[in-house]
């Protein structure tokens, strides 16, 4: 295996550690967030590196710059996800009007219950949506053949439904009731 491979694995390795425990379950190695999601880097290398797992900072560096969805943010010492938690975190984002449409994401198997419930946070604090139909894409296509559901964005913070974009470009809000979604017709 050549190293630029093992390197690209070791990237992926450490980012999904990163989104284990700075999204969900940080007290598996003891670390305690701040409201806002923030660790000192230090703290979270070495917690890591208590429970098993050692990774340098040009490590974590690295995993942060080279992340193509910018899953994590760095503010001088302090790291966080930007968001995807489970856990009670307030990312301080202030409320923000969307463009018309959003995308959302998915695969056929949850169309049903879609189009009863509509997009719902399930584990997440939020939904997450996407600002074009390519980046929606990609993400379905992490469960199977992806199927882009638009979001009438404009109605819904027309009806007073709020929005927030994170750091890396995502929609974050709430639920996305049925009545503003729109399935492709072979569906």
């Amino acid at each position: 295996m050549d190293e630029r491979r093992m390197d690209e694995q070791r990237t992926v390795k450490v980012s999904k550690y990163l989104s284990k425990h700075l999204r969900h379950q940080p007290e598996r190695i003891g670390l305690t967030l701040d409201e806002g999601g923030w660790v000192e880097t230090d703290t979270l290398i070495a917690a890591a590196a208590a429970h098993g797992f050692r990774f340098t900072r040009a490590e974590l560096d690295h995993v942060v710059a080279a992340n193509d969805k910018r899953r994590f943010a760095i503010d001088g010492t302090r790291i966080r996800a930007s968001q995807g938690h489970s856990i009670d975190v307030n990312l301080g984002l202030a409320p923000a009007t969307p463009p018309p449409y959003l995308y959302h994401g998915t695969v056929a198997r949850f169309l049903d219950a879609i189009r009863t419930e509509g997009l719902r946070a399930m584990n997440r604090h939020d939904v997450h949506l996407s600002p074009d139909r390519e980046t929606a894409t990609r993400v379905g296509a992490r469960r199977g053949r992806p199927v882009v559901l638009s979001v009438d964005a404009d109605a819904m913070h027309r009806d007073s439904h709020l929005f927030h974009v994170s750091a890396n470009g995502v929609w974050l809000t709430k639920a996305v009731p049925p009545e503003y979604l729109r399935f492709p017709e072979r569906h």
